[in-house]
């Protein structure tokens, strides 16, 4: 069976992350490579392990996690649709079952809130754990005058934490941001979108999101 671990060590996979950021920072995105693609992987993975899925299904969230924005490497527009193309031939050419490679296609070609939604376990879990990293970590642009609206939002998050409770069926998604560099309102302005989403994707798992910034509950 193929592995989270094998696939990290595919050539091919890390031409395409490299590639994908490269054109990212062209654009002036956020940070998309090796620490946003480990983060999503593992908090995916986490997500289903701690709601009692199988070992194997865990597996095939992380890897879904970790190659989920390689189609940034062909064009951010649709990057949903083509990473999920690619990571299935990739998968096919490792020679993992059609079924498994499946499952990781339709979770990565419905992870982009503006074409997507959850379609199954594994894409809700890469949902919850894609738009749940917000962090200054993510800013590529080092230049503060310089900073639109994603770069100043994301930059004033200091702390992300996503928190599952199994007994209460709940899972929290706590922000801390710095109020002097960004208000609140700017965080729900560019993200409001992933937010519901997020909550849509904890519904299909039967469990309940809800939103904490600086100490207020806000969802």
């Amino acid at each position: 069976m193929i592995t989270l671990q094998e696939v990290r060590k595919n050539e091919e996979v890390e031409a395409l992350i490299k590639g994908a950021q490269k054109q990212l920072d062209s654009l002036g995105y956020t940070e998309h490579s090796h620490r946003h693609i480990s983060i999503v992987s593992k908090r995916a993975g986490d997500i289903l392990e701690k709601l009692g899925y199988s070992e194997r299904t865990v597996e095939l969230a992380k890897i879904a996690g970790y190659l989920h924005d390689i189609g940034n490497c062909v064009n951010r527009t649709d990057h949903a649709h083509s990473g999920a193309i690619l990571a299935y031939n990739i998968l096919k050419d490792m020679g993992m079952p059609v079924e498994e490679r499946t499952e990781i296609m339709m979770a990565i070609g419905n992870h982009d809130e503006n074409t997507g939604t959850a379609i199954s376990d594994i894409s809700a879990a890469i949902i919850l754990a894609d738009k749940s990293d917000v962090h200054r970590d993510r800013v590529t642009n080092k230049n503060l005058s310089t900073f639109d609206i994603h770069d100043r939002v994301n930059y004033a998050v200091t702390n992300a934490e996503l928190d599952l409770n199994v007994e209460e069926r709940k899972i929290l998604l706590n922000l801390t941001i710095d109020t002097k560099l960004c208000p609140v309102l700017d965080y729900f302005e560019i993200f409001m979108d992933r937010t519901m989403m997020s909550k849509y994707a904890a519904k299909y798992l039967k469990i309940w999101f809800e939103l904490v910034i600086n100490d207020t509950k806000l969802l």
